[in-house]
């Protein structure tokens, strides 16, 4: 009998992996990154609590490192059978990851100099380049709606998410004893007002469903109360003077804001002088975007060609790229008049945390918030009200004006997370909720029950079969 023990993403948002074994095969369903509070960080350096060496194949829903960050610690621990994904993931995968590593062994070098000098044990990174590389050698990218043979009575096929570029729900198909049972993994279902992408495939039967959970118990603001908000904000800064800092992950959101900021500029509504990208991440995944624009919706294929544009860069002309190191020091410089997006999305990291050394304590400056701000990180401290933010030891006051704008997330919200299940047909599978923060995951389990639909919260390290 089949079986799914669940081992991330269960106590929040990160760290997605689930096993799925059978008699004769385990497969491991992501193997994602802890991100947060130090304590849940720390989980990233223990050991596997199953055995690498038993898996037969690895299955990739997203390139989002909450779901793929631990790939290279599993290769380094031994694992040498494909990892399963969609084409453009396996591109959008060897950027993340080989930013990913360097930000690691950057990391890891300061602490080291710290922990010498204080005559401790030094610390061994988590993986290496070496073992990023290795990963990238074993990832077999699959076409949507392509049935794989991926191990003995195992069939996967990737069906659209949304989400981000290339990202998919995994319907999984075990095969024992003769009889076939469906499992549907979710991944992170997409928010059907999003720009660019096409809305979630419709999944119509499974046995098991595990759920995504992030944005299960509440619903977005309707897309043009969002469109307006993010106008009047963008005016209000042109008007005052200051910087518009965004904070913006580097796949899929930033891609989004750069489109709706294009469509501003292709109205005449947006005075700023310039919008520059301050992240070569982000800029090396706006270029896979653009190679990729069969997947787009078919309404923003036609504005974008309405507007002459056969990119997300020529949409929106004042786009300035700023690579190199000189280049987002050199923004410093402006004082006023600029939109500014960096990583990291939750201001743990990257170059966003010096744009707000420089611009937070202006009176003048915008901060507007684009994504989902996990518990413990620092831009989920600015939204709750923070009033000095950390940077290298240093209180800086904040004084700038904070904007939560959660109509461009790319998870999908309450009623669209309803709606989606609802194309399943009877008998309905069980259900399980994964990827959500407790409170949230409660909410929505006491709203699906109201709905009719019977929903299960496991706990960390459970196993059920099917």
């Amino acid at each position: 009998m089949a079986t799914i023990t669940f081992y991330g993403a269960i106590e929040g948002v990160t760290g997605s992996a689930y096993l799925l074994a059978t008699d004769k095969a385990k497969i491991l369903l992501d193997c994602g990154l802890f991100q947060g509070r130090r304590e849940e960080e720390e989980g990233n350096l223990e050991d596997f609590p199953f055995s690498v060496a038993e898996l037969d194949a690895v299955v990739l829903s997203h390139a989002h490192l909450d779901h793929s960050g631990r790939l290279p610690k599993l290769v380094a621990d031994g694992y040498k059978s494909s990892i399963y994904m969609t084409r453009p993931t396996t591109e959008l995968l060897d950027i993340l990851l080989k930013d990913a590593v360097s930000l690691q062994l950057r990391d890891v070098e300061w602490e080291n100099k710290r922990l010498r000098r204080g005559g401790k044990k030094l610390i061994e990174p988590m993986y290496d380049l070496e073992d990023v590389e290795k990963t990238l050698s074993l990832c077999a990218g699959i076409d949507y709606g392509q049935r794989k043979t991926i191990a003995d009575g195992v069939d996967i096929c990737f069906r659209d998410a949304g989400h981000i570029l290339g990202s998919s729900i995994v319907e999984v198909f075990v095969n024992e004893q003769g009889v076939e049972k469906k499992l549907v993994f979710s991944g992170d279902l997409g928010n059907s007002c999003s720009a660019l992408l096409r809305d979630p495939e419709v999944v119509e039967h499974a046995d098991v469903l595990l759920l995504e959970s992030t944005y299960g118990d509440r619903n977005h603001r309707p897309m043009q109360e969002t469109l307006e908000e993010f106008e009047d904000i963008v005016e209000q800064a042109s008007i005052n003077g200051g910087n518009i800092l965004i904070p913006s992950f580097a796949v899929g959101r930033t891609q989004e804001i750069i489109f709706r900021l294009g469509e501003l500029y292709q109205k005449g509504k947006l005075r700023q002088q310039a919008v520059y990208l301050d992240s070569p991440m982000a800029i090396a995944v706006t270029e896979i975007y653009h190679r990729y624009q069969d997947v787009y919706n078919r309404e923003d294929k036609a504005a974008l060609k309405q507007g002459s544009a056969n990119s997300l860069h020529s949409f929106l002309p004042v786009l300035r790229y700023s690579s190199s190191t000189a280049e987002s020091m050199a923004l410093n410089n402006i004082e006023a008049g600029a939109i500014i997006i960096a990583g990291s999305g939750m201001c743990n990291g990257g170059r966003i945390r010096h744009h707000f050394k420089h611009n937070i304590w202006r009176r003048n400056a915008h901060v507007i918030f684009v994504g989902f701000q996990a518990m413990g990180t620092p831009g989920r401290a600015l939204v709750d009200g923070a009033k000095f933010f950390n940077h290298a030891g240093e209180k800086i006051a904040v004084k700038a004006a904070m904007h939560t704008i959660g109509g461009f997330s790319a998870h999908a919200s309450q009623s669209q997370l309803l709606d989606w299940i609802n194309h399943f047909s009877q008998p309905r599978p069980r259900l399980f909720l994964v990827h959500g923060e407790e409170k949230t995951k409660l909410s929505f389990q006491e709203f699906l029950k109201q709905q009719s639909w019977d929903a299960s919260i496991p706990a960390k390290g459970e196993t059920i079969s099917f």
